[in-house]
């Protein structure tokens, strides 16, 4: 990651080996503690897809110029969920939802202070359902999803390693397929005001005294937060609130091998959907709270920077029935210009 390295650049202390590895220990049980203690979270539509919006440190920008990426995520939702444990199938008239997301994504940094950023995603969905006469029925749809435009400010300071995010998701996704309820349209129907936040940071913060080996490349972390709130919403249906948030560690082991940059990371992702409101809304079986752990990591070839992760789950509590997937699933193919 270039950001890895820039950043480590810029820290400054130090402390010996057996420390460091104290320090990173505590930042992990203050990882596990800060997520623990976050108040309720939401997601942008049922299905959970906005937990992918956090926990990229890669696309956050260092200086001027672009980044252009390919996004690829999945999810098979099929175990049905009751509060904090799975509970029988028979109780939920939703079978799977299992989702195939493409996002074509770009940012661009006119200088070290403003950019803007847009998403244009793409979904594959297979939905498994009961009818109104009680028998089981599978389909298949596909089209873009809800395109997000955002600007960006990284100005508060001088290395860039604060951002604030200010934007729209527009309701360009199809959400009137016949054969699906409104929670599980791929569009959500609504336009929403999103707005996010992140910080990038070294530890130890002072390097003088690290090891030659640890002084250029330090350990780094971020914290990041996403929210998304409907603001005009259509057909009497209004999506739960949603904000996102994740914290993680990483470092990077510059070159290895074939590879110019590899960077392992473990991330914590916590987040929570209000439930829906509104006529043809499922009042009583939609909202959440979710905690997931998200090892990954990111690897540099050539020009170009694949990431991945698989998000994992560790607890869940949902409102009523509903289907969750027991992993997800992220990968990034990214170049910077």
């Amino acid at each position: 990651m270039r950001r890895i390295s820039e950043f480590g650049r810029l820290a400054r202390a130090a402390i010996s080996l057996p420390d460091l590895a104290k320090k990173a220990r505590r930042l992990l049980l203050a990882a596990v503690l800060l997520i623990s203690l976050t108040p309720s979270l939401s997601w942008a539509c049922a299905c959970g897809c906005g937990v992918y919006e956090v926990g990229t440190a890669s696309l956050f920008p260092t200086g001027g110029g672009g980044t252009v990426w390919l996004e690829y995520d999945f999810q098979d939702q099929y175990l049905n969920w009751h509060a904090t444990q799975i509970a029988s199938g028979a109780n939920n008239g939703d079978k799977v939802i299992r989702t195939h997301f493409l996002t074509l994504g770009g940012q661009y940094m006119f200088n070290r202070k403003w950019g803007v950023m847009l998403e244009l995603p793409y979904a594959f969905r297979y939905f498994k359902s009961t009818n109104d006469s009680g028998q089981i029925f599978g389909t298949n749809f596909n089209t873009i999803g809800d395109i997000r435009i955002q600007g960006m400010y990284t100005g508060l300071s001088e290395d860039m390693s604060t951002g604030l995010l200010a934007g729209a998701k527009f309701p360009s996704g199809w959400w009137t397929y016949p054969h699906a309820d409104r929670d599980t349209q791929i569009g959500s129907g609504s336009t929403d005001l999103l707005l996010g936040a992140y910080h990038l940071g070294t530890f130890p913060s002072h390097l003088g005294e690290l090891p030659l080996t640890f002084r250029d490349r330090p350990f780094n972390w971020f914290v990041q937060a996403y929210d998304d709130l409907p603001l005009w919403t259509q057909n009497h249906y209004t999506p739960g609130r949603e904000f996102d948030s994740a914290l993680g560690v990483y470092y990077n082991f510059g070159a290895v091998g074939p590879l110019k940059e590899l960077a392992p990371m473990l991330t914590f992702l916590a987040s929570d959907r209000a439930r829906d409101q509104g006529a043809a809304a499922n009042h009583e079986n939609s909202g959440y709270t979710r905690f997931l752990i998200a090892p990954g990591a990111e690897i540099k070839l050539g020009i170009l920077r694949l990431y991945g992760d698989v998000e994992i789950p560790f607890f869940q509590n949902f409102i009523g029935n509903q289907i969750t997937a027991p992993v997800l699933f992220k990968t990034i193919l990214s170049y910077d210009f």
